[in-house]
């Protein structure tokens, strides 16, 4: 009997570790999970935030690795990867990757609207005002708060 239960606290002994291990590997969600999505508004007040009208063409859509917003100058989104995220509940800042000069016609220099119009073109912060509202403080090619779109009830 006494050899039964050694055994099984040898066990336990060698099995603490690996669940421990496992653990930590557990995916956490991103520090901007919340903002994951797509977002109307911020250039001009938003307007419609439910159905399709506001999914059709949002201001801004949040991913884990990648911010996109409309651009005034062509059909295409402007993308910007991101290389780290901070922040907390209520606001998170990013540092994306630089933007790489695309346009020929300006000499090889950025599009006027790559970034967010904010001070450092590499870095937008992001505050939460309500449940499904946003700004970007600071930057000015978005100067109005951005709304969730949303799913029609």
């Amino acid at each position: 009997m006494r050899r039964s239960w050694a055994k099984w606290i040898l066990v336990a002994a060698l099995a603490a570790p690996l669940a421990a291990a496992d653990a930590q590997q557990q995916p956490q969600a991103a520090p901007h999970s919340w903002l994951f999505g797509s977002w109307t508004g911020g250039i001009f007040p938003a307007t419609e935030t439910e159905g399709a009208s506001c999914a059709a063409q949002p201001t801004v859509i949040f991913t884990r690795d990648v911010i996109m917003r409309v651009s005034l100058l062509e059909v295409p989104y402007r993308q910007r990867l991101i290389e780290t995220v901070a922040g907390g509940p209520d606001s998170v800042e990013f540092r994306l990757a630089p933007a790489a000069a695309s346009i020929a016609p300006l000499g090889g220099r950025l599009p006027p609207d790559s970034a967010f119009g904010c001070a450092n073109p590499n870095n937008l912060r992001v505050e939460r005002r309500g449940p499904n509202e946003i700004v970007f403080p600071d930057c000015a090619e978005f100067p109005s708060p951005l709304k969730r779109c949303t799913t029609a009830p």
